[in-house]
């Protein structure tokens, strides 16, 4: 990599290093995942200190270090911490997240990726969307991304799921999230897409699990 590239992405999660620094693990548009060392992000006053966490877009500048690539500047093209304020909605996002670490590998270009993700989490900022449609259209339209989806509902259906999952499979991301469904079409086209998504990625995502929690008690 040369000195000072630039690449832009999404913080999907940061862990301390020591007292001051983070590895930060960003989604990028030009080299897939990839996990950086940004040097006193956790100190006061740093400039990357409101730039290197999680659901931050933005543009970073790296240069080759010894195990990892370091973050030597950053700029936030878009903060979601709107997300936050709701105890529930930032569950989902941070499931959003899990979900792009988990599918994504480094250094594999994620331009279609990233975009996904980013169009979701501006989808969950949208109170007439219900958030557990946009989950699942994320979901799907994740598998489709990497070709590991069925043309057909895995499971019985009725025609308003049959159609939502071949409007989400055949649209374009930047046009996913314009509609809305009844109650018991969206509760049908969900447990179609865990038929699909338990068989594909039979992984434990944490998060899923507190979003399921969090659903129950409200």
């Amino acid at each position: 990599m040369r000195e000072g590239e630039e690449v832009t992405g999404l913080v999907l999660k940061t862990m301390p290093i020591g007292e001051r620094d983070r590895r930060v693990t960003i989604l990028t548009r030009e080299k897939g995942k990839l996990s950086c060392f940004a040097r006193g992000a956790a100190r006061q006053g740093s400039p990357l200190m409101g730039i290197a966490r999680p659901l931050v877009y933005g543009k970073f500048t790296l240069r080759p270090g010894r195990d990892a690539d370091i973050v030597t500047a950053a700029e936030g093209l878009r903060f979601f911490g709107t997300l936050e304020a709701d105890a529930l909605t930032l569950c989902y996002a941070s499931y959003f997240l899990e979900l792009a670490d988990y599918f994504y590998r480094d250094f594999q270009r994620e331009e279609e990726g990233l975009k996904l993700l980013y169009f979701s989490l501006l989808a969950l900022e949208k109170p007439e969307l219900p958030r557990e449609l946009v989950r699942r259209i994320l979901e799907l339209k994740l598998l489709v991304l990497f070709g590991s989806y069925v043309a057909a509902p895995p499971l019985k259906k009725q025609d308003n799921c049959s159609y939502t999952w071949d409007f989400v499979i055949r649209t374009p991301v930047e046009k996913l999230f314009t509609f809305t469904v009844g109650e018991e079409a969206l509760r049908e086209f969900g447990e179609n897409v865990d038929a699909l998504r338990s068989r594909v990625a039979p992984h434990h995502f944490r998060s899923l699990s507190v979003l399921e929690e969090m659903r129950r008690v409200q």
